[in-house]
């Protein structure tokens, strides 16, 4: 991969925003305030981690730190502990017992507070629950749920009997559903007869019955009751979450847990179209999330920390359910959408509950820009001090609009990247030490090794590659489930078993700092010139009149690949040919004429998963003309379905 350019317009910012430094009042309150932090962890790598697993709760100490032998590595081999004990039961022996843990509010309203007591009784009922029906260590549990506290109860309850969970985002369909339940042979699931969405029930339940009509191992499903619903009760086979906890015992005593067991498998798309369940083990998992979360988000006891992220994605659980808790940190969870049933619902959640720590996504961002700022400005957003976004690279433009608009100026962003697979951050800045760049994930943690590869596994010092960890890390995960050699040709094969491959282009500045280029598998190759598709987005979203922007490469008999544009506008500004050629020509000038886009339709949305991931696919399908994949996983459906349709009109 040739070298790229800093991805979007951050070229032409002004020099005086290209840095952010963090306030003197923040560093001196900092977590992490002393950079010698990276230089004492890459002295000695595993006596560092052995200093950060301490802050953890064993019942029995490990006799060995790490064991690589490549590319399998054990972390904390023969140490013994609880995940959920080091959650729940350590705080309710401290001051934080009568602590708020969750603060839910619902779709409609509703509020809930469960402090770490009342937490601790829920999950321990619910253990009791599930080993009353026979689920024992090692069964793998299925949980369909809404974001609601039942949620992190389950996931927490099944962490407890040394239950593996495994989350299955509730807007999957029935055919997903049942294809991970088969896939990881769950025997019991834990669903809800429903759910709310803009104002709208999801029939969560009816949407579990047409999957368990093919997963015969299921032998019991446990059902919440959220919306009151009617739904189909299997005589047997279903049971109602209240009735079941109402009549359980209020301690299960905490199964003690190798380090090495798996605490969950979650399901991420892979290029064969199957879905690969990563497995994360228990104590390299939780010692790497439960560090990370102190480091990167600086939280203190007076935090009130609120992740947008729903419990079906790996954010859900490594910096919602166990991370937080781990840490005994106070955290918002919220059912619905930022949008209803107005634009300023999250500014209005932050006011309402004091929230100090947001951490969303870029996708967001880009939404509330085009929404404009009368939503956040009509709000106290005074409490926040730190903001955070993870998920995909963001633009510079997004991250100073965020900082200046939410952050009012003064918050430090936390821009993170890290993977389902590496199970919790790796590369993003302690803001206690770190100046930001905007649009930049800054530099990998302490006690973590990133660099920037060519095709044939040479380093590159300033300049793009591919993006490459050259050591395991404690929260990495440790396999495929039931497909062991799919996990060593995936991320181990590539330039040998040392090195692991992301799959993420990446760019490291003149003084170390890392952008993040998206996927390899969206570079697109113009005339022998590989371009980052994030890299023209961002070029794109930098002009004053988008709001977002995706892009995909396109066969091109001369070529080989063409550039097309798919552009959201913001509110007053009209799409038209003018506007596009516009367009084209501020690419020209960030980028260089190379990447200019050949076609630039304009849309009114784009189509993304229900978590808020642009689905470039499908973007590809509508501007290649084949026949549309998979739309069953859109928020949207008929999102893609209009722009095929324009597509067709303006190009075919």
């Amino acid at each position: 991969m040739p070298q790229m350019k800093v991805p979007g317009s951050v070229d032409v910012l002004l020099k005086e925003e290209r840095e952010f430094f963090p306030s003197p009042t923040f560093v001196a309150q900092a977590n992490v305030q002393d950079k010698a932090i990276y230089e004492k962890a890459a002295e000695n790598r595993e006596a560092f981690w052995a200093g950060c697993a301490k802050a953890i709760e064993w019942y029995c100490p490990w006799h060995q730190v790490m064991n690589w032998t490549p590319p399998h590595c054990k972390w904390f081999v023969g140490g013994k502990l609880n995940v959920s004990y080091n959650c729940l039961d350590r705080h309710i022996k401290t001051a934080a017992r009568n602590k708020a843990a969750l603060i839910w509010e619902g779709e409609r309203g509703e509020e809930r507070t469960l402090t770490y007591w009342d937490l601790y009784l829920e999950v321990n009922r619910f253990a009791n629950v599930l080993k009353n029906l026979g689920i024992t260590k090692g069964d793998r549990v299925a949980i369909y749920l809404p974001m609601i506290p039942e949620a992190i109860i389950a996931l927490q309850a099944c962490a407890r009997i040394g239950a593996i969970h495994t989350v299955i985002f509730g807007g999957f369909s029935a055919d997903s559903l049942r294809d991970r339940i088969l896939d990881a042979d769950a025997k019991l699931l834990i669903t809800a007869d429903g759910g709310y969405r803009r104002g709208n029930v999801i029939t969560l339940k009816q949407t579990a019955d047409k999957a368990l009509t093919e997963c015969p191992n299921v032998k019991d499903v446990i059902v919440v009751r959220r919306t009151g619903l009617d739904v189909d009760v299997v005589e047997g086979r279903d049971h109602w979450y209240h009735n079941l906890v109402h009549h359980a015992a209020a301690y299960c005593e905490p199964e003690q847990m190798d380090a090495e067991d798996t605490l969950f498998i979650l399901y991420t798309s892979g290029t064969t179209g199957k879905p690969k369940g990563i497995m994360h083990t228990t104590g390299g998992y939780l010692v790497g999330v439960a560090t990370t979360y102190r480091w990167v988000f600086d939280i203190k006891d007076h935090d009130v920390y609120w992740c947008t992220a729903d419990i079906g994605w790996i954010t859900g659980h490594s910096y919602v359910t166990y991370g937080p808790l781990a840490n005994g940190a106070t955290q918002v969870i919220f059912e619905g959408t930022p949008d209803w049933p107005d634009k300023d619902r999250f500014w209005r959640i932050i006011e309402k509950y004091g929230v100090t720590i947001l951490y969303t996504t870029p996708t967001a961002i880009r939404t509330f820009m085009k929404w404009g700022t009368q939503w956040p400005d009509a709000c106290d957003l005074t409490t926040l001090r730190l903001l955070g976004t993870v998920g995909e690279p963001i633009n510079p433009e997004a991250w100073i609009w965020y900082q200046k608009h939410i952050g009012r100026g003064h918050c430090p962003v936390v821009d993170t990247w890290w993977q389902t697979e590496t199970g919790g951050i790796v590369i993003a800045p302690l803001p206690g030490v770190m100046p930001t760049k905007p649009g930049s994930a800054t530099k990998a943690l302490p006690g973590m090794a990133a660099d920037i590869l060519t095709d044939k596994g040479e380093h590159v010092e300033v300049g793009g590659g591919y993006l490459t960890l050259t050591s395991p890390i404690p929260s990495m995960m440790q396999g495929i489930w039931g497909d062991p050699q799919r996990y060593v040709d995936t991320y181990w094969s590539r330039w040998g078993n040392r090195l692991y491959f992301t799959g993420d282009g990446a760019r490291r500045d003149e003084e170390g700092y890392l952008w993040m280029l998206g996927r390899v598998d969206d570079v697109i190759n113009v005339s022998g010139h590989r371009i980052g598709s994030m890299e023209v987005e961002s070029a794109l979203v930098s002009h004053s009149a988008v709001a977002e922007a995706a892009v995909v490469g396109i066969e091109d008999e001369i070529k080989g690949q063409a550039i097309v544009g798919f552009v959201i506008l913001k509110e007053g500004h009209h799409s038209n040919d003018a506007m596009a050629e516009t367009l084209r020509q501020h690419v020209v000038k960030v980028i260089g004429a190379i990447a200019r886009p050949q076609k630039i339709l304009f849309a009114r949305d784009l189509p993304k998963t229900r978590s808020g991931k642009i689905m470039r696919r499908l973007l590809r399908d509508v501007a290649e003309g084949r026949v549309l994949g998979d739309i069953t996983t859109l928020a949207d459906a008929g999102v893609v379905e209009e722009l095929k349709k324009k597509y067709d009109e303006e190009y075919a």
